[in-house]
Parts: C-alpha cells; structure tokens; sequence
C-alpha cells in the first residue's frame, strides 16, 4: 500500500473511530462534548470558542442555546463591558463532560486493549491534538491581526 492509501485508510480509520464514540450512552452529542470541553478550559466568548472549535458562529450559536436550555453552560456579561458575553460551564455542564469522559473512554477501551502497544497511539492522536491546536492559535492571532485597525 503506498503512502497516500495508508492515509486514506486512516481518515477510514478516524471515520470509525468518531462512529463508535458517536455510539457511546454519552448523554451528549459529539459537538456538545467538544463544546463543553473547551469551556471547562475556562470561559470564553462565544467568537473565540467557536475558532477553537472551527464551527461558524450560527452554528455555535444553536449548540450554545442547548448546553444553555440543558443548564451545562451559561452566558455572562464581561464585568465593564455588557457587549461582551463569556460562555461558561456550570456545575451540571463539569458533571455532564465527565460522565461523557467516561462513557468514551469506556467505548474505546477494548480497541486500546487489542493494541500491541496502545500507548503510542495515545501519545500519537496527543501529538495530533497539539498540531491541531497550534494551527487554531495561528489562525486567531492571524484573525486577531487582520481586526485590528491599520494607521
């Protein structure tokens, strides 16, 4: 199998992957885990939130109204500044990301435990994550960058 095979075969690989976590008795959907879980990095404002989540913001906009409606999230206003509204996670939002936590990890512990060596697959998708998550920074320090006015 050549190079670009082997790759297709992996986003096969992830498309499985998602499926089977999608499957989890998780009690949350795989974008309102997602959600929740950048909020429990601390608040943030809904623009932010949704260039870490790579989502528009109409479409952060409806997975915040139901995190909200579910009493996982809340809005607050940035204290001096009312234009500004900060997502935040609740009581209820931290107890419902961990039970989602677990169902997950529950989910792909068999598949781990089939693995001659399951640890260098997490320390692989870990490494995936820190691309991933530098790329985000890039692109809101870009965006950041592109707001501010010129003189």
């Amino acid at each position: 199998m050549n190079a670009r095979d082997r790759r297709l075969a992996a986003v096969r690989v992830l498309a499985h992957l998602h499926r089977m976590l999608e499957s989890a008795d998780a009690g949350l959907t795989i974008p309102q885990y997602r959600m929740l879980a950048v909020l429990s990095e601390g608040g943030e404002r809904s623009a932010r939130v949704a260039q870490k989540l790579a989502v528009r913001k109409p479409t952060l906009t409806a997975l915040a109204d139901g995190l909200i409606a579910a009493g996982y999230a809340e809005r607050e206003s940035e204290p001096g500044d009312r234009r500004i509204v900060r997502l935040t996670l609740t009581d209820a939002g931290r107890d419902a990301l961990a039970r989602a936590d677990e169902a997950y990890l529950a989910r792909l512990a068999p598949v781990l435990a089939e693995l001659r060596d399951p640890d260098r697959l997490v320390g692989d998708l870990l490494d995936v994550g820190e691309v991933l998550a530098a790329r985000v920074r890039a692109r809101v320090a870009a965006d950041s960058a592109a707001a501010e006015p010129t003189r």
